[in-house]
């Protein structure tokens, strides 16, 4: 038990790799349709995630107009391209693979991400970044206790919880509301989207002794169906209280990225 927060599977895709997607892929911007493919890749230019990247055919409203410039992007190098999109232009927005990049990667664009307005997986809105293949999390009820602390201060005691279980990263534990006590937190206006789980309704900091420790614990009303199980409850990052699950203290992690619950 006292390894579970930070025993966890590691991430298995190394840089540069490729795979086809199964899925139509659109984007865009100012209600017209940039690109719409059902040939895109999978390219991963780091560990975490992968991105897509389009074949320059399927684009529809999208002109690219050439910046450039040239940097190294995990597969190769690419040239920065500017994306017009009628009226709308996003500078920056397109990197286009050089020859040193795999073959597959040829004649494909890959877009900053919130270079777009609006990213879809078949007809459902992708958030942050795609989802990987390699991926998956699984939202499991348990009847583990778990107390979380700070400062001293309990601030959630519950009989049982949420696992969440997000490959690469520490287990997460969402617990119902009742068990938490929000007099001694206060409402952030911070909200953070997730591939997996969606967008967050709530975050909530804290005010102890040792100073205001902000967006410690989040929450989720309407999740994505992939974590359907954890809607309406609240989770603490592990990374910054003292978390006991079933009566032990578990190590804190590394933290891993404070741009989203994790």
């Amino acid at each position: 038990m006292t390894t579970e927060s930070i025993l966890h599977p590691s991430l298995i895709v190394p840089v540069g790799h490729v795979e086809p997607v199964p899925r139509r892929v659109r984007g865009v911007i100012g209600g017209r349709v940039v690109f719409d493919s059902r040939r895109a890749l999978y390219v991963w230019e780091w560990r975490a995630y992968p991105q897509f990247s389009i074949p320059v055919e399927d684009l529809v409203d999208g002109i690219l107009v050439d910046d450039h410039h040239t940097e190294h992007h995990g597969a190769g190098h690419a040239h920065r391209h500017t994306l017009r999109v009628g009226p709308e232009v996003r500078e920056g927005a397109a990197w286009v693979w050089d020859a040193d990049a795999s073959s597959s990667l040829h004649g494909t664009v890959r877009f900053e991400w919130n270079a777009l307005d609006t990213w879809f997986e078949e007809d459902e809105p992708v958030y942050v970044h795609p989802r990987s293949p390699y991926s998956r999390v699984d939202a499991l009820r348990s009847s583990s206790s778990v107390r979380v602390e700070l400062d001293g201060v309990v601030l959630a005691d519950a009989p049982g919880c949420v696992k969440l279980f997000e490959t690469g990263l520490p287990t997460r534990y969402y617990v119902e509301r009742m068990y938490v006590d929000w007099t001694r937190l206060r409402r952030s206006p911070t909200v953070s989207q997730c591939p997996y789980k969606g967008t967050t309704s709530g975050y909530w900091s804290f005010d102890g002794t040792s100073g205001a420790h902000e967006d410690i614990a989040w929450g989720y009303d309407f999740p994505t169906i992939h974590a359907n199980r954890v809607a309406g409850l609240v989770a603490f990052y592990n990374e910054h209280v003292d978390l006991y699950v079933d009566g032990i203290l578990l190590p804190r992690p590394t933290d891993p990225s404070r741009d989203g619950p994790r």
